[in-house]
């Protein structure tokens, strides 16, 4: 499959089943997707697995951060999550913010090649990505923060992910306005 063929493919899978791709099969696909435009080759990024017990560790994170006596649901809605975390570096050449997109874009492309290697991915974000209790159950260090956990597990055998409204690329790839 193409690059071209796998985005037009990409689908959001919010309901996957109980398998899901084992460290040694995330591993190069985190290296192709460790490819991205990196500006100075930072790598202002981490990723963290999280399978079994760390899961209910995160739920509870979550409710501690919501202020709810009851662990969430959430994070047990996929057998694998892999948090995505923006490491920022000091750099007088590459602002937080593209550091960020790098980190951002870390994330999609292995959406990409997960989905392409027939596993249901989707991106879960909320206002608890950036709470105390969450980054603390992530281990997270001062620099760094976390946006977001790709969800991972099986495509449901029968089942199709809702359909994404098509782009209108006219719409929204314009030029520059005439000079004044």
């Amino acid at each position: 499959m193409s690059a071209f063929d796998a985005a037009l493919a990409r689908q959001s899978w919010s309901k996957v089943t109980d398998e899901a791709p084992t460290h040694e099969e995330l591993l190069p696909l985190v290296a192709a997707a460790g490819r991205v435009a990196d500006h100075s080759s930072l790598r202002p990024w981490r990723l963290i697995e999280l399978r079994g017990d760390d899961r209910l560790r995160l739920a509870k994170a979550i409710a501690k951060a919501d202020g709810s006596s009851e662990p969430s649901s959430k994070p047990l809605r996929a057998p694998l999550l892999i948090a995505v975390v923006a490491s920022f570096r000091k750099s007088g050449k590459v602002p937080r913010w593209e550091q960020e997109a790098v980190a951002s874009g870390v994330a999609h492309t292995l959406s990409l090649l997960l989905d392409e290697a027939g596993w249901g991915v989707f991106w879960r974000t909320g206002g608890y990505t950036r709470t105390k209790a969450v980054a603390k159950a992530h281990g997270l260090k001062k620099r760094e923060e976390l946006l977001g956990w790709l969800y991972v597990g099986g495509k449901p055998a029968g089942k199709k992910p809702s359909r994404r409204k098509a782009v209108d690329a006219e719409a929204l790839l314009t030029r520059m306005p005439p000079e004044e």
